[in-house]
């Protein structure tokens, strides 16, 4: 925890200051982007595959029931990211594709590759392997096709939050890990925050990243995206709210890292705390990211994320974060929020819910997605 500390602690306390009572109701609503993004891996503890069935069927049977519940500013209910290992059954795949057609979400990439010997991933390596798994994932519908290019386009999280080398060697290996996702058709990283060595200096921001294929860790700095102007070349760096939140009782803080699971439960306090911390594009403060991840493929997560927790969020983010006057509340998937992203930074105005295909199109498997 000292190393993580020592990560952020001085950009945040500098970040704090120039960021207080930004995130302040005016004349306008304030419009808060909700996205989950869940490192899905049914296959966590090395799980059996009769396991791994059984955690997929408990959030198929589950999260209708829940996010049936809710609807935003636009009519959609919680939409929920699953970033699936390719490593993991394909049966699961599948399942999760059938939820997703129901309107419930959508279905990212989420990588662990090999960094130790005598088969460590290098860039040829590394480059194929995500490139194989687009065009499994593609062949049962996944992943839109960008608008410009052409090409199909994934949003990312990886494995052991050691993107681009940055976890002393271990977990990745690859030092121009940027330069492979941007080649291949990855449109965002979506991996951190992090509370350890991985996580980058530049904190609660929404930026382009440089990669320098000699060293590792590129993505520490970057340009913030911004309304306005177009960043040329880089990988987009969407990150989550990162900071300390202040608790009634010893030790009177807490290191927040929007994290769901059975040891962080995200209570009203810790939603307000999300809201507050404003990621947001540079120049379009009113429309604020509230990105949060979790791991709820591992029966330990599912209450909070399937049970009465879940629904308290919820409701919390209905009550205070969507009654049309201060606030206007649009649950997002991954693509959604990116777009949405690109649309502040293209100064296109009105509601952003209406800028959730701008760039990246829905894939084909939520192409006639329902928001009933």
């Amino acid at each position: 925890m000292k190393a993580a500390l020592e990560k952020w602690l001085i950009p945040y306390i500098s970040d704090s200051l120039a960021r207080k009572n930004r995130c302040k109701a005016g004349d306008s609503p304030i419009h808060i982007l909700f996205c989950l993004a869940d490192h899905f891996e049914p296959g966590c503890g090395k799980a059996d595959l009769d396991i791994q069935r059984r955690r997929v069927d408990y959030w198929v049977e589950h999260y209708p029931k829940i996010a049936t519940e809710f609807r935003d500013s636009d009519g959609y209910m919680p939409q929920h990211t699953f970033f699936f290992s390719p490593h993991e059954d394909n049966e699961h795949l599948v399942r999760l594709v059938d939820l997703c057609k129901k309107g419930f979400g959508e279905i990212e990439l989420h990588l662990h590759h090999d960094h130790i010997p005598p088969f460590p991933d290098n860039s040829e390596t590394l480059e194929e392997k995500i490139l194989k798994s687009v065009e499994k994932y593609a062949k049962i519908g996944i992943f839109g096709k960008n608008k410009l290019s052409g090409n199909r386009s994934f949003g990312f999280i990886h494995g052991d939050w050691a993107l681009d080398n940055s976890m002393g060697g271990r977990f990745c290996g690859v030092n121009n890990e940027l330069e492979i996702l941007g080649k291949t058709g990855c449109y965002a990283d979506f991996t951190f925050p992090s509370i350890c060595e991985s996580q980058p200096g530049k904190i609660n921001s929404i930026y382009y990243a440089m990669d320098n294929p000699n060293k590792p860790k590129s993505y520490n700095t970057g340009i913030d995206v911004e309304a306005g102007k177009n960043c040329n070349g880089g990988l987009m760096i969407i990150e989550g709210p990162l900071g300390l939140r202040r608790k009634k009782t010893a030790p009177f803080f807490a290191i927040e890292a929007a994290n769901i699971s059975k040891s962080d439960i995200p209570t009203e306090d810790r939603i307000d705390f999300w809201v507050k911390k404003s990621v947001a594009v540079k120049g379009r403060p009113d429309w604020v990211v509230v990105k949060v991840h979790a791991h709820g493929a591992v029966e330990k997560n599912f209450e909070v994320l399937l049970g009465k927790p879940a629904y308290r969020m919820h409701q919390h983010l209905q009550d205070k974060y969507n009654d049309n006057k201060n606030y206007k509340l649009h649950y997002v998937t991954a693509r959604q929020l990116y777009n949405i992203i690109k649309a502040a930074e293209a100064l296109l105005t009105g509601s952003p819910g209406d800028f959730r295909d701008f760039l990246i199109e829905p894939p084909i498997c939520v192409r006639k997605e329902r928001k009933a």
